[in-house]
C-alpha cells in the first residue's frame, strides 16, 4: 500500500463551524462568503456529534416549503449524526463510501475533533495530480 493517498492527503483544513442556533439565512450568507456548500454544526456537548447542512438541505426544507430563511435555525434542518471519515482513511475506501451513502463531502473526524472536509472533487482531483507527477 505505499505511495497510496489518505484523506488528510487531499483534505482542506480551513474549516468553519457555525453554532446550532445561527438562522439558516445568516449559515447561507456564510456559505456564500466562504464559497462552500456545506456547513458543519458545531456539536451541543462534549458526547454530542456534528451536523451538516447542504445547500440541498436549505433548498429541499426550507425554500420548497415555502420557510423563512431568516426564521428557521439551522439545527432544525441539518442532518445528525454527519457520516464521517478518519483523516488516516485510504482514498479509495473514502470514496466508496461517499459514492455509496450518495453524498459529494464529508468531514473528517480525529478523535472526537473536526480536523477538515474531505470531497470527492478533492479526492479525483488530488489523485490525478499526483499520478500526473509520476
Amino acid at each position: 500500500m505505499k505511495n497510496e493517498l489518505l484523506v488528510k492527503d487531499v483534505m482542506w483544513k480551513d474549516v468553519d463551524i457555525v453554532d446550532r442556533n445561527l438562522s439558516v439565512q445568516d449559515g447561507l450568507d456564510t456559505m456564500q462568503h466562504k464559497k462552500t456548500k456545506m456547513l458543519i454544526v458545531d456539536k451541543a456537548h462534549e458526547n454530542d456529534e456534528y451536523g451538516v447542512v447542504l445547500i440541498a438541505d436549505i433548498a429541499a426544507k426550507v425554500i420548497a416549503k415555502n420557510k423563512s430563511l431568516d426564521r428557521v435555525n439551522v439545527y432544525e434542518i441539518m442532518n445528525k449524526p454527519a457520516i464521517s471519515v478518519h483523516s488516516t482513511m485510504y482514498i479509495r475506501y473514502c470514496a466508496r463510501l461517499l459514492t455509496r451513502m450518495n453524498i459529494s463531502r464529508c468531514p473528517v473526524i480525529d478523535e472526537g475533533k473536526l480536523v477538515g472536509v474531505v470531497s470527492l472533487t478533492s479526492i479525483v482531483f488530488r489523485n490525478n495530480e499526483l499520478r500526473m507527477e509520476k
